[in-house]
């Protein structure tokens, strides 16, 4: 197959579809460059830019030198790979507001739902966050970041790697989008003290066991702010 600059791709199917087939699991060693190279006919160049958007993804871990450490090597972090890679998307398309927003209540409903029947859960870091965003002398940019720290959290304590990946990786834009909109929003303090008091309602109803409140509670929570910042309805 002649080098084009599109080669790297094949390196890519190569190896996706051996770990689809059982050939290629964690912990195991990609085989070496130049063996790679001359396997699939590309150039070793090809094969450098397929194994860094791997490393991107977060599907190998690379070492240099020789020894037990050295070369390609699978591994299984798929919510770094995930996030990097929506964050990038968020970056460069400009993803629509109302679609980050219908989003947000899937991810959100679900996961209040899920965390409200959970049992044992460690909501320490959760409640952490909420004392530290009622703090007035914070500063919009501040309390916004506790927000997006807020609702990540609870993605995170469901242990669903894949939706915290996916809020982690949205949390640029949901973050820009609740920043334009708070500068709509005449009294920030009081709206502040608002929202506080609504992540304090969901996180009381999710530790009460009472699901379908914590549901309406975020729903509510999220397009009531969609609404009040001029956004329109989600």
């Amino acid at each position: 197959m002649p080098e084009t600059t599109r080669a790297w791709r094949v390196v890519l199917e190569k190896i996706e579809r051996d770990l689809l087939d059982g050939t290629l699991k964690p912990g195991d060693r990609l085989a070496p460059e130049r063996e790679l190279a001359a396997t699939l006919s590309v150039g070793r160049s090809s094969v450098r830019e397929a194994l860094r958007v791997l490393e991107v993804m977060g599907l190998i871990r690379t070492g240099t030198g020789s020894g037990p450490t050295s070369g390609a090597i699978i591994i299984a972090t798929p919510r770094g790979g995930l996030s990097q890679l929506l964050r990038l998307q968020v970056a460069a398309h400009g993803f629509p507001i109302a679609d980050v927003v219908q989003t947000r209540l899937i991810l959100e409903d679900w996961t209040a739902g899920q965390l409200a029947q959970a049992d044992g859960l460690d909501l320490a870091d959760v409640h952490t966050t909420l004392e530290a965003m009622a703090d007035p002398a914070l500063s919009i940019e501040e309390f916004l970041a506790l927000d997006a720290r807020f609702h990540l959290g609870l993605s995170e304590a469901t242990g669903n790697v894949i939706v915290a990946a996916t809020m982690g990786g949205l949390r640029t834009a949901i973050e820009g989008y609740v920043r334009e909109g708070s500068h709509r929003i005449p009294d920030w303090p009081v709206t502040a003290a608002h929202l506080v008091q609504e992540h304090t309602d969901i996180l009381a109803a999710i530790e009460a066991g009472d699901a379908e409140r914590a549901r309406a509670l975020v729903a509510s929570h999220i397009t009531g702010y969609y609404a009040a910042a001029g956004f329109g309805d989600a």
